[in-house]
């Protein structure tokens, strides 16, 4: 029975396992999936997380309910030797083994990208995981909890108001704009805080922002941004960002605790590092349109398979950057689906077919009742932008179970209002325990008893 190992378990990871146990017969392959986290996160729900709209739980799909045929292995993949078809899996506090297999999907998506730009590394935070989203929603929540008890002239009050999003994208527009929604919210529960004290920020090194829809829709992104006290700053680079303090490439300065990085991302180095599998210039693994892994010399690598992220793959359409499909869900959850059928099409012996699909558009959530749609040259705007951006992302959560928890969600918000109670305390659950528990009394040492001294006779004259 041949044996198929997937490496990764997002996007493109978890729908080729899901796929490939609806088209795989029962005995005729064993598929394990290797991945650090027991759950696939919907990336796009992330700003919402952050937000407060949707529950953290409800953005992410467990690995061990929905797929029932798959081995599970919660570890890194650090190290590929495709020469031998064997990976070396390590999981956190254990030994690492080696795994032997027929055919590998590396499906391990990517990371943040960033720069070796002073205090960044220290002092920000990406947006491509749930533990980053709901990071980010109890700082924002907490500072102002901690802004409220300060007087106005406190300078540490400014800082704690003041949030900076670097990157002007669909994730760091979705992000800054459900942000600024997120605060304004508070605004009603902290009358202490007033609107003109709280500041966001947004950084973007080129002259607009979010290049994926018209420049027409992207301009009146800007303006509607702005007539929420947003400010976005193009055309600047961000220098430094010690101590917390943002510095931009035109002399601005920004104090602020919470930093938030959206400015791009590169292929898991990790993985595609860690192998002797072929790669393009930009890092990723090299594909054909088959989602087979080509070398150099355009020749299949026998038993090798690729999608998502950390994949170069052929956009046929015409359609995608430099001729490759784009990083985003829409390709890796299309690509994964074609490769699980292409992979049982060759094991059966049978010709896999190339993976086309005509980008649909882009919907943006940018806060309540507001949204963005682009769809070749449709432009939808504002509340019912939104609820195209809400419908979509519903219906593309993977499996109903979910659906419903994310659709039900949005409903008691309707009626009960976003729930703005932060949690940061998870991120030290010991910080009580320690302050208040019963620590043993310091030893004292006892000390030696006097030495008994000698008794002295009194002479017979002083009787």
């Amino acid at each position: 029975m041949p044996k198929i190992l997937i490496v990764g378990g997002g996007y493109a990871g978890f729908y080729t396992a899901w796929k490939l146990e609806k088209h795989l017969r029962r005995g005729e392959a064993e598929v394990v999936l290797v991945d650090p986290l027991p759950y696939m996160t919907y990336l796009p729900f992330l700003p919402e997380v952050a937000a407060g709209s949707i529950e953290p739980r409800h953005a992410v799909v467990s690995h061990r309910r929905h797929l029932k045929r798959t081995k599970l292995i919660t570890a890194k993949v650090t190290k590929i030797d495709h020469a031998r078809k064997t990976a070396t899996i390590t999981p956190e506090g254990g030994e690492a083994w080696e795994y032997t297999y027929d055919q590998i999907v590396v499906t391990a998506g990517s990371v943040s990208r960033t720069f070796p730009i002073p205090g960044i590394a220290d002092n920000a935070i990406g947006m491509k995981s749930i533990e980053e989203a709901v990071a980010v929603r109890d700082t924002l929540i907490g500072n102002f909890e901690k802004a409220a008890a300060l007087p106005k002239d406190n300078p540490l009050r400014q800082r704690l108001l003041t949030t900076v999003v670097v990157g002007g994208g669909f994730a760091g527009i979705e992000t800054f704009a459900e942000l600024r929604s997120l605060a304004n919210a508070l605004l009603e529960k902290f009358p202490e805080i007033s609107f003109d004290e709280t500041q966001f920020h947004l950084i973007e090194a080129m002259g607009r922002i979010m290049p994926e829809v018209s420049l027409e829709t992207s301009e009146w992104v800007l303006k509607d941004l702005a007539k929420r006290g947003a400010h976005v700053h193009l055309d600047t680079q961000v220098t430094s960002a010690v101590d917390g303090v943002v510095e931009t490439s035109t002399g601005e300065k920004y104090p602020t605790d919470l930093i938030i990085w959206t400015a791009g991302v590169m292929a898991n180095p990790i993985v595609v590092n860690g192998g002797d599998l072929p790669k393009e210039a930009r890092g990723r693994i090299s594909a054909q349109a088959d989602l087979r892994v080509v070398d150099a010399d355009g020749n299949v690598v026998e038993g090798a398979w690729t999608a998502g992220d950390v994949a170069a793959v052929p956009d046929l359409t015409g359609g995608g950057v430099g001729g490759m499909c784009v990083p985003n869900a829409q390709h890796a959850v299309r690509q994964a689906k074609r490769l699980a059928k292409n992979l049982v099409a060759v094991i059966r012996g049978e010709q896999p077919v190339d993976y086309v699909h005509k980008n649909l558009g882009a919907v943006a959530g940018l806060g309540l009742y507001n949204g963005a749609f682009q769809s070749g040259k449709i432009a939808l705007k504002g509340f019912v932008a939104w609820v195209a951006h809400r419908g979509y992302h519903g219906l593309a959560m993977p499996s109903w179970e979910r659906k419903w928890r994310v659709i039900w969600g949005w409903v008691h918000n309707f009626f009960l209002g976003r729930d703005t109670v932060q949690l940061g305390t998870t991120q030290a659950p010991r910080v009580f325990f320690e302050t208040y528990a019963s620590r043993p009394k310091p030893k004292v040492e006892e000390q030696p008893a006097p030495a008994e001294q000698p008794k002295v006779e009194e002479p017979a004259a002083a009787r």
